[in-house]
């Protein structure tokens, strides 16, 4: 059963169970898809303060729809890597590195496009803590922190996944969006006049 299918209580017994997935990639979709619902919930409530309120729903809509996946998506990913590794030694010690290399490749592509679509939340509820309706800011800024999370998080196995892999492009490029996050929530935490 897919993780958009699942109650709350369902989705965290799965979590909880002693099974290797889904993991630390799953849960960081799925607590970007509730950081977008909170955007998306904002936001509504913000059409009276800000002109583009509504565009703003659309688009939290459109990540929470983009991300949610992305947590089954990082599942089977890591069950690739765990079938790599229960290869047979006498396949030839190549052949199962290739293996194994291309599966923790696959692995880190996953918690990449997760931290991209964490950040455009983030971004998105700094806009909408700045524009929004007042009384919301917290849940804005709510929403960015749990999208930080998520950016560090997923940035974290990228780096654990591709370890041996240096001069990585995506190792980078998850360092980027983790230092853009951070500046995001620094920007929505400072008080305002």
């Amino acid at each position: 059963m897919g993780f958009s299918s699942q109650t709350v209580d369902d989705l965290l017994a799965t979590v909880a169970a002693e099974t290797s997935a889904p993991g630390g990639g799953s849960v960081a979709a799925v607590v970007t898809a509730f950081a977008a619902a909170l955007v998306a919930m904002a936001a509504r409530f913000s059409r009276e303060q800000w002109e583009e309120a509504g565009g703003a729903v659309a688009q939290a809509e459109a990540l929470r729809t983009r991300v949610l996946p992305l947590a089954d998506e990082d599942a089977e990913a890591y069950e690739t890597v765990l079938e790599a590794l229960r290869l047979p030694p006498d396949i030839g010690p190549d052949r199962r590195d290739e293996a194994l290399g291309a599966a923790l490749s696959r692995a880190a592509d996953v918690p990449l496009a997760i931290a991209e679509a964490a950040l455009d939340v983030a971004t998105l509820a700094a806009e909408l803590a700045e524009r929004g309706n007042p009384n919301l800011r917290g849940d804005a800024a709510t929403a960015a922190l749990l999208a930080e999370a998520a950016v560090r998080a997923t940035a974290n196995l990228l780096e654990i996944n591709l370890g041996t892999r240096e001069g990585d492009e995506r190792l980078k490029r998850a360092r980027e969006l983790v230092d853009a996050s951070r500046r995001i929530t620094r920007r929505i935490l400072e008080p305002t006049p």
